[in-house]
């Protein structure tokens, strides 16, 4: 969070999934229990304050191998007057000596995760190819985290592919730079932070629209080389595996694709519930048109899409493909991940008497509030400010219109009312100020 240009607009915490922000003195801050890093505030921001932390490319000159991993949603944010070659070749001049698209070959993948079914006795298999998806679960609806599939995503599968290739060729593993051009800021957190790994086997992460600005100077007007040796794997599944029925396509059981964090809130509170149909396997996606609605692209989300499934239309099925020079078991046997723990932080106690206590007086006092959402408190809603009182983070006078009531029936100051806005929203924010930011003037 950029402090200096963050004005605490309350557009980052009207669209926070999970409640993780609030504003404090004028400023949003962001709660790091509670974010599941699903990127909606960055793309709320008006003003660019949120931003993602990723490694410079010059990271990649301590290699002697530096090997690119990126998923096809990087070559759908090209117009289609560029061919993957070039692109490839614009790579290459940046001082990548190896390209791979991490869907190649996710055949292996698929299989492994049909495996992966008979590891879930009550419920429906839910997939783990979305960093955010998981997090969310952990977090929120921890009695579901049994039925993610111990399954690492494709970028894992690339990796270990390029190490072994590689190795098998005289390359030491220390030579080897494992560099993962990523379209999210949950994927970003899955290698710096990853959920169920004690360390990430990639090297370092690139923000893919700081990429796509370096390869549109490089990129040649013809193609000179021969890139096809870099995606002889690449199949139509691999293709469209990121985008909304990417993954559910190919699994030939009842499933269903939800993409959008929100959409996909609503739909694991009737889960947990019980409250939908019986599901063999769940695809969840964060971003709205899965990977090509992801914060960290350049191009419109729906042309990606309409891009992806052209190039898809020109690539064999994944069946088709062979790949007998891979080590098939010692790939897959990687791809297994650890147990995924849950850890709850929607809880009020740990005490199970203490925790329904609270939730009777936070009843009491949704009671009292307004229940308009307005967010004039500093939080997103009337159940996040009952829950923050009663976890001792507010009180009941934090409600605008409260306080209003307690001054007219004389129960705080005036003065004191006013000092507890300026907690809220920072000193001289309610002064009149013809250029300050907010409402007809964001963004300037």
């Amino acid at each position: 969070m950029d402090t200096e240009k963050c004005f605490g607009c309350t557009h980052c915490m009207k669209s926070c999934p999970t409640e993780a922000i609030r504003i404090v003195d004028g400023i949003a801050v962001i709660d790091a229990g509670r974010c599941v890093d699903c990127g909606n505030c960055l793309r709320a921001c008006p003003v660019d304050a949120i931003y993602v932390v990723h490694d410079g490319l010059s990271q990649i000159e301590s290699y002697k191998y530096r090997v690119v991993l990126f998923p096809s949603v990087f070559i759908g944010q090209f117009a289609e007057v560029y061919s993957e070659g070039q692109i490839y070749e614009a790579l290459l001049k940046l001082g990548f000596t190896h390209i791979f698209e991490v869907e190649q070959p996710v055949e292996w993948l698929m299989e492994s995760i049909k495996e992966s079914r008979d590891e879930v006795t009550d419920g429906p298999l839910i997939s783990s190819f979305c960093p955010a998806i998981v997090r969310l679960i952990q977090c929120k609806y921890p009695s579901l985290v049994n039925n993610i599939s111990h399954r690492k995503a494709p970028h894992d599968l690339a990796a270990h592919f390029a190490i072994q290739q590689l190795k098998a060729q005289g390359a030491s593993e220390t030579e080897i730079g494992i560099f993962y051009i990523t379209p999210c800021s949950a994927k970003m957190a899955a290698v710096k932070q990853p959920v169920a790994e004690k360390k990430s086997i990639v090297t370092g992460i690139i923000n893919m629209k700081d990429l796509y600005n370096r390869i549109m100077k490089l990129i040649p007007k013809h193609e000179h080389i021969d890139t096809t040796e870099f995606r002889k794997y690449l199949s139509k599944e691999g293709i469209l595996w990121c985008l909304p029925r990417g993954e559910t396509s190919w699994y030939r059981k009842k499933t269903m694709a939800i993409d959008g964090i929100h959409n996909v809130v609503k739909f694991l509170e009737r889960l947990e519930n019980n409250d939908v149909p019986q599901f063999d396997f769940l695809e969840l996606k964060s971003c709205n048109q899965g990977c090509a609605g992801g914060i960290l692209l350049t191009g419109n989300r729906f042309l990606t899409v309409e891009r992806l499934q052209k190039r898809a239309a020109r690539y064999p099925r994944a069946n088709q493909i062979t790949t007998a020079e891979w080590n098939k078991e010692d790939v897959k046997e990687k791809l297994i991940s650890e147990k995924i723990e849950p850890r709850p932080v929607f809880v009020l106690d740990e005490n199970r008497v203490r925790a329904l206590d609270k939730i009777q007086k936070m009843n009491k006092i949704l009671c009292q509030l307004p229940g308009i959402d307005c967010g004039g408190c500093g939080a997103p809603n009337c159940h996040a400010l009952a829950e923050d009182i009663i976890l001792g983070k507010a009180r009941m006078s934090s409600c605008v219109f409260l306080q209003k009531k307690y001054v007219k029936e004389q129960k705080i100051k005036p003065e004191k009312a006013y000092q507890n806005l300026e907690k809220i929203w920072g000193e001289k924010r309610f002064d009149a100020d013809c250029n300050k930011k907010g409402g007809r003037n964001e963004g300037f």
